[in-house]
């Protein structure tokens, strides 16, 4: 393993972005949320990225000179056009346009279209917590499970996430994605050439897979029991509130992420951010938030989400990170 400071990594995420054409602002805010990311421990979500976005920079599957802008507005409601960039400076815009709205009225929806693969979700929101306001965050992503009772891949495993702020303490940092597990995994256990528990996929005959090779070309299992239309019906509630409602590209219309050739994927995230002060009043919500986890520490063994993920990042920020040889080598022939 390779040992090197979040400085360093930063570096050279930034210089890999920056030489496969990404401008200044959209390869630092894609290096920053990388390398927080790994620092959490989500290593599918983190350096191992570098590579795949400097590949789409490269192949015009993301437009490295994009600069994101506010195409439509109207009341608490707005759309950011990513313009095909990578998704994080879009999603910036959107969220602080939002934070700032939500201050004014009360509440803000803000759309992202015309975007890419926008990392961790709930890191997004973690400046509606710093703001003092509640914040949700939804996307999709390339077609990876079938519709409920189907057996050909429409939904991507379509993330939400909900941050919840704390009186002098961490928010509540809630993130998951709607298959039983992040496509990411799969992706991190075929580079590592390791098997993946039965229920995780299918094969592209719709058949359970250990090989997380088959999984990749196949499809994801929704959340929930076996046979449980839950997952995917919830998949197909985070796909129409960020395509049809926004006007971005459906999950089945966009290549995947782990192809190097391909389309420009188009996809969509959504945030909304609500202040609590419009509401209950800020009081009264810190008030009713301690309760719930005050009862919820009653019982060894609960652990607040986002906790783990925290105290992890705050352990790098210290000590550094350790990643595997071979991706520092990538790293560092990618940016030199």
């Amino acid at each position: 393993m390779a040992h090197l400071s979040l400085e360093e990594a930063l570096s050279l995420a930034t210089g890999a972005l920056r030489k496969a054409g990404a401008n200044q602002h959209m390869a630092d805010s894609t290096a920053k949320a990388l390398v927080q990311a790994e620092a959490q421990g989500l290593s599918s979500h983190g350096l191992s990225r570098v590579a795949q976005y400097a590949t789409h920079l490269r192949n015009g599957r993301a437009d490295g000179a994009a600069v994101a802008s506010i195409s439509r507005s109207k009341g608490a409601a707005l759309l950011v056009d990513a313009k095909h960039g990578l998704a994080f400076p879009a999603c910036e815009l959107a969220v602080s346009t939002a934070i700032d709205t939500a201050r004014e009225s009360g509440v803000c929806f803000a759309g992202v279209n015309n975007s890419h693969h926008c990392g961790v979700l709930v890191d997004h929101l973690r400046a509606v917590a710093d703001a003092g306001m509640v914040g949700l965050g939804f996307a999709n992503s390339p077609a990876a499970m079938p519709a409920a009772g189907g057996k050909h891949a429409i939904f991507g495993t379509n993330p939400v996430a909900a941050v919840f702020p704390r009186r002098n303490a961490d928010p509540l940092m809630i993130d998951l994605s709607l298959s039983e597990v992040a496509r990411g995994k799969l992706m991190i256990a075929a580079k590592e050439g390791k098997s993946i528990p039965l229920g995780w996929a299918l094969d592209q005959q719709g058949n359970p897979t250990t090989d997380p090779n088959l999984g990749l070309l196949g499809s994801m299992l929704p959340l929930g029991a076996a046979g449980s239309p839950k997952g995917s019906m919830l998949a197909l509630m985070v796909e129409l509130l960020v395509t049809a409602v926004i006007g971005a590209q459906f999950g089945f219309e966009a290549s995947s992420f782990f192809v190097d050739e391909g389309n420009v994927p188009r996809l969509g995230q959504a945030f909304i951010v609500i202040d609590p002060g419009a509401l209950t009043g800020s009081d009264m919500y810190y008030d009713r938030m301690e309760t719930v986890i005050h009862e919820m520490l009653l019982d060894d063994g609960v652990r607040l989400s986002g906790e783990r993920r925290l105290a992890l990042e705050r352990g790098a920020l210290k000590s550094g990170l350790s990643i595997p040889d071979a991706l520092m080598q990538q790293l560092r022939t990618l940016s030199a």
